[in-house]
Parts: structure tokens; sequence; C-alpha cells
């Protein structure tokens, strides 16, 4: 993704560069639990509130009791395999990569340690977040016959723009997070999405919003991505009338004034704000949203669903909604993850956990080539610690529900 920093923003960069340093994302002071994850530093906390349906209804919790432990023993001998994870680990988002490459390291390394007659390695590749990027680390992954199968991409631009490179390839991609609806019409035969997209998520936070919530008025707000794009369009159609077009507005990644939107949006005077985009610019947008008119909701799906999210945006963040198809930590993962990494899981943690699980299932189990791990997961029909995990033909998970966080 291609970044425009204007002048006038470069200050406020530096600040907002400059306070998450001051905050260190690997906080050791504070836990995560299966209600909800610290943030780094803010003394913040997301918690979960409500899982919805399409409807905005609340659903139960599924019990994890049942999810595939990836710490069990098997007893199965298998040849040495490898996966991988590809996404954002440096860069602006790069906290959301992070989270999905520890989530999946950590169920490799349970497997292995329990395991160990069955190694499996995870390799990780930084994309940056960037389509142009992935499409120069794509191939190197093709190319690297050890890789049977693959965690990711972790965006939905980068996963548009590699598709096609890992479908030619017959190398099963499985992503975490990557959330825009259109991926799965693609044609392609090895892509699988780990959790709900956002023709669902988008619904479903809209008439949590209209229905729960009361919302009358509600601006919506897009960044420039692929993601951006998708989740406003499936928000603003199932807000119908509470949407107002005339505060309607789009940012692009790596601004940081958002005086102009923020104009629109107070003259509206709305019930609240819906922002389609990445905690990068969630956080200032949320701050200069306060500062402005304090009695305006700010909400925001997946990619702003970070830890990091409340480290930058501070008390700005206090009262903000988060809606996401990823499912809150359970406590043993939470505590093994902290464990393991000195920091709470963060969003996507618990799915790459998840996926990574499966495939190392499929492989203890004879399946340690492309077309045979491929095959394993189009037929997969299991719990995870966030759902269950079975898939349509298309790459979609047959039953989805949305998470909706408050920052407490």
């Amino acid at each position: 993704m291609h970044r425009r920093v204007t002048t006038a923003a470069l200050g406020a960069t530096l600040a907002a560069v400059l306070a998450v340093s001051a905050c260190s994302s690997k906080s050791t002071d504070s836990d995560s639990s299966s209600s909800g994850s610290a943030s780094a530093g803010s003394g913040l906390t997301i918690s979960a509130l409500a899982q919805i349906d399409t409807a905005g209804k609340e659903q139960p919790k599924a019990s994890d009791a049942e999810a595939l432990d990836p710490s069990s023993p098997s007893g199965q001998k298998c040849d040495p395999a490898t996966i991988a994870m590809a996404g954002a680990l440096t860069g602006a988002d790069a906290a959301l990569g992070i989270n999905i490459v520890d989530g999946a390291q950590l169920a490799v390394d349970q497997h292995n340690k329990a395991n160990p007659d069955c190694k499996i390695t995870l390799k990780r590749f930084d994309t940056e977040g960037d389509p142009q990027k992935a499409t120069q680390v794509a191939p190197t992954i093709t190319n690297d016959d050890s890789i049977i199968g693959l965690i990711g991409p972790a965006f939905s631009g980068e996963t548009k723009a590699t598709g096609g490179i890992f479908n030619q390839a017959g190398l099963v991609s499985v992503t975490a997070s990557a959330t825009n609806p259109t991926l799965t019409d693609n044609g392609w035969k090895t892509f699988y999405r780990g959790l709900a997209n956002d023709d669902i998520q988008g619904p479903a936070v809209a008439k949590y919003l209209t229905g729960t919530k009361g919302k009358k008025k509600v601006c919506v707000i897009k960044d420039d991505t692929d993601y951006g794009a998708g989740l406003e369009k499936a928000v603003t159609s199932a807000l119908g009338s509470a949407a107002d077009a005339g505060c309607s507005g789009d940012v692009k990644k790596g601004e940081r004034d958002f005086s102009a939107i923020i104009s629109k949006v107070t003259a509206a005077q709305p019930d609240a704000v819906f922002y389609a985009g990445y905690y990068a610019e969630a956080a200032p947008l949320a701050q200069q949203l306060k500062s402005a008119d304090p009695n305006i909701l700010f909400v925001s799906g997946d990619g702003a669903n970070d830890p990091q999210f409340t480290a930058q945006a501070g008390d700005a963040a206090k009262g903000a909604l988060l809606s996401c198809p990823c499912g809150p930590a359970p406590d043993k993962f939470a505590s093994d993850y902290k464990a393991a990494f000195n920091q709470p899981p963060g969003v996507y943690s618990v799915e790459a956990y998840d996926i990574a699980t499966i495939m190392m299932k499929g492989i203890e189990e004879g399946n340690n080539t492309r077309p045979k791990l491929l095959e394993y997961i189009s037929k997969y029909n299991g719990t995870g610690l966030a759902r269950k995990y079975s898939w349509t033909p298309k790459g979609e998970l047959t039953t989805s529900l949305i998470w909706v966080y408050e920052v407490k």
C-alpha cells in the first residue's frame, strides 16, 4: 500500500511515532483474559462485549473444550515439514502481522514439544502489508518446495495481488485476517478464509448500532485500501437510512490530519462515526474526533481492533466500539501466549493458532505435500479455540459470527 504523508501531517506523524516509542508494545504489566486484551501501555483494555449475527442479535459463545489442541501428543511420526506466514511484520500496521505470526508460532512450538517425531517449521515472510511488496515476496514462498501450507496473506490488498500466484503453485493459503468479500470470487482453488468476511461483519455491526445501541445517524469513513472499501460498502448498505451520505468521507493511508472530514462530521451532528480502516489512522482520527465532539461514539472494525489503537489514541479511545470476526482469547491460550512472547495476544492471534494447528494435524496424518494438504483443508470439519472450521467450495466458512468489543 502506498503511503502519502502531507506536509501538514508530518508533525503529527512524528508525534505519533514518539508516543508509540514511549509506550512499548511489549507491555508486561497488564493481563489478557477471555474478555479482552490489554493495550500496550495505555491502561485501557479491549474487552469482548457481545457475539452477534448479521441481524445484530447477540448469540452465545461456543465452548472451546473440544478445540483441537497442538500440545496433545499424537504418537504420529512424519518427515519434517514447513508452513509459512506472510504479512506485515514491519511498518505502520506491523502489530497485526506480529499477532498472527506469534499465534502460529505458539501452536508450532507446542506441537513440536509434544510430538518430537513430527517436527514442523514456521517460516515468516514480511510483506509490510504492501500489495506491491507482497508480489515480490510471493514467488520466494512458492519456489521454496519445503513450504506446503501458508497462513496468510494478512491484508486484503496483498491477498488480492498474490492469490493467483499461490493458486498457480497449488499452495493452500488460509488467511487469519483478510476480510474483503470479493477475495473468494477470483476462482482460486487454494484460498480459504479463517474468519467471517466483511459482508458478514458489516451488516452485523450496522444492525447492532441501529438496533441494540439505538443510533439514528452514522457517518461512515473509509481509508483507501481494499479492506476499507469492502467494509465501508457493507456497513453503509446495512445502515440504510441511518448512514448520512453528507458526512461520509475518505482518508489516505499515512494521513494524520483529519480536520477536513471531522468538520463535515461535527456539522452533521451524528450519533456515531464508523471508520473502515486500520489502527494507524484510526487512532489519530479518534483523538481528533474526541477533541471536536466528545459525545460522538467512535466505532471501527477489525483493522483497528488492536492494542496499538488504544496505545496510540490514549484516553480518546475509551468507550469506542470495535467489531471483529476474530474471537477473544481463552484464558489458557492468553496465559501461554504471554509466557511465550511477554505480551498479551492481539487480534487474529487465536485464528492463526487455530489455522496452524489444523495444518499440522493434516501433516501428522500424512498430508505432507501441497496437493494432499490442500485436499485436507478443503474437507476439514472441526472445532478450534475461536470457532468451528469448515469451508464452502469457494473458501468461505460455512458458519460465521462477529464479536463486538468495547474499549474500557
